[in-house]
């Protein structure tokens, strides 16, 4: 059904005009509705392309301009004239009637001599634009009531299949499209419940019908849990769903178009993230930086979403695995909060140090700087979080996952982190580092040396079975850790003591001296409280003496 032009108004006319530039070059440009209280300035409406500036001039003359209404033609003008000074590639003159061949002579004539293209959309324009978009049209058209109306009851008659169901459900939806210009409705059933969505019909709905939502809580109804949800969703813009139940709500009130306004009670609130300005992935980086700006650390990684609220903004991103989600006030001498969670579980010992260290620059706070994509998205100060046990705790993490690092690396052998690991098993797994770094290492868990004699004689042998403690280096082929189910083999090793003396030294010497020695087990022991040295058979001799490198674990004390 056509709108009549002769008799809308020019109030009507023009927010139909508006409506309808709006539906058309959205997706084209920026459409902006010029407000004319202080003067239009020669635009009552402009679209922004990449072709450049396009101007429109409404002008509500159901009766056209013709040469005896000089004064019209004249205003038309004087629009025209404004217009140019804003160098349009385009003019557009908006009339609600069909011109006559003088009327239109009129309006191209004003482009001679002009660098711009002058145009006009008149009725019968109008008329075809808005039948390309019927639920815009039907949504000015108040006479649609009388076709709904014959559809009343419809919907409990008789079905006659699926596809009836379709149809009438297609239908329906075609009906909440001609509501309201700028809003509509989508809608599903589940069971008894009918959800109603309420969707904008154009990416400046919101600006040209605003709808707000005023919610009253109930005093003492909400957790600190769901406060706080609140404050990070509406506060921050953090991606998030927060569902409030009713006991919560003591009333939501929504301010729109008057179809949608109204107050409810009783009633359970959600809410749900809107779509991300950043695409999911984008690259983001955050840099640490020291009191005088200069950046000590940089970590990237990748965008999960960007928000803002009423108290600042909110960035959601994955670093190395681990979930970071900073909070900036818009108030700069506010300190910027932050949550954070990691888990090592399955991460080889690399990645979980980035981690690890990550969350040692939280806890001990600081000046930071975060860009999205290149581009600075915020900056702010962290208040330093961590007790003294936290980052003690962290130092001996970031030590267990260096050692395993190094250790991986050596053995060419990589596999996730043990987590779970015995007092003994992280002893041996610190000694074994120390030892493919070059060092010397104090090994405790050594404490005897058995084997097995070929029966052969020797001079050295009968000084080590002899009754003074003797020095004594052994070689095996690999030195293997094993913690949680993985062993790494460091490979060939020297297990060295000063003062070992045999058990059964003499018995054994007089075995040898009748030739009975072949077959007889030794065992060597320390003659002193001093530990066996270990370290790696390729390490170079400098001629001085192995003095083991403390462990350095916090709470063992260093053997001997």
């Amino acid at each position: 059904m056509a709108i009549d032009w002769d008799r809308i108004g020019q109030p009507a006319f023009d927010r139909r005009v508006e409506a309808l530039l709006h539906r058309m070059f959205d997706d084209a440009g920026q459409v902006i509705v010029v407000n004319g209280r202080g003067g239009d300035d020669g635009i009552d409406v402009q679209v922004t392309t990449d072709v450049g500036l396009r101007i429109f001039q409404l002008k509500y003359h159901p009766d056209g301009f013709p040469g005896s209404l000089k004064g019209r033609r004249t205003s038309i003008k004087k629009s025209f004239s404004r217009a140019m000074t804003h160098q349009p590639v385009e003019w557009t003159l908006v009339v609600p009637c069909t011109l006559t061949t003088s009327e239109r002579a009129f309006v191209n004539k004003l482009a001679d001599g002009k660098a711009v293209k002058v145009s006009i959309l008149d009725r019968s324009d109008l008329d075809s634009h808005f039948a390309a978009h019927p639920d815009l049209e039907a949504s000015f058209t108040r006479d649609l009531l009388r076709e709904a109306a014959k559809d009343f009851n419809q919907e409990k008659a008789m079905l006659l299949g699926a596809d009836d169901l379709v149809d009438r459900v297609r239908a329906l939806g075609g009906r909440a499209d001609t509501v309201d210009p700028d809003w509509t409705w989508d809608f599903q059933r589940r069971g008894d419940t009918v959800i109603q969505t309420l969707r904008a019909k154009h990416s400046r709905a919101h600006e040209v019908s605003p709808v707000s939502l005023r919610l009253v809580g109930r005093p003492g109804a909400m957790s600190t849990d769901l406060t706080a949800a609140i404050t990070r969703t509406l506060g921050f813009g953090t991606a998030e769903d927060v569902a409030l139940p009713s006991e919560a709500v003591e009333c939501l009130t929504i301010d729109g178009p008057s179809w949608l306004s109204r107050t409810v009670t009783d009633v359970e609130v959600l809410w749900k993230p809107a779509p991300t300005s950043a695409p999911v992935g984008t690259p983001v980086e955050v840099a640490f930086l020291d009191s005088d700006g200069g950046v000590v650390a940089r970590y990237t990684g990748r965008l999960n979403s960007v928000g803002s609220g009423g108290l600042g903004a909110s960035v959601d991103t994955d670093i190395h695995g681990a979930r970071l989600q900073m909070m900036l006030p818009f108030d700069d001498t506010a300190a910027g909060t932050l949550r954070y969670s990691f888990d090592l579980e399955g991460r080889e010992p690399a990645e979980g140090l980035k981690i690890t260290r990550l969350y040692q620059r939280l806890l001990r706070g600081g000046a930071f700087r975060l860009s999205v994509n290149g581009s600075n998205a915020g900056a702010g100060t962290l208040a330093s979080s961590g007790t003294p046990d936290q980052l003690r705790e962290v130092e001996h993490l970031l030590l267990y996952l260096s050692d395993w690092d190094v250790l991986q690396r050596h053995c060419e052998n990589y596999f996730p982190t043990p987590l779970t690991y015995t007092a003994v098993e992280r002893i041996q797994v610190r000694i074994a580092r120390l030892v493919v770094e070059g060092h010397c290492a104090a090994y405790p868990f050594a404490r005897t040396l058995t084997f097995t004699l070929n029966g052969q004689d020797h001079p050295a042998l009968r000084a080590v079975l002899g009754d003074h403690p003797q020095c004594v280096r052994v070689s095996p082929p690999g030195f293997e850790v094993t913690v949680g189910g993985h062993t790494l083999d460091i490979g060939p090793v020297h297990l060295f003591h000063t003062q070992l003396r045999a058990d059964n030294g003499q018995e054994v010497l007089r075995a040898l001296t009748t030739g009975r020695g072949a077959g007889i087990k030794v065992t060597l022991r320390p003659a002193n409280d001093m530990s066996y040295r270990l370290y790696l058979a390729d390490t170079p001799d400098d001629g001085r003496p192995l003095v083991p490198t403390p462990l350095g674990l916090d709470g063992y004390t260093d053997p001997r």
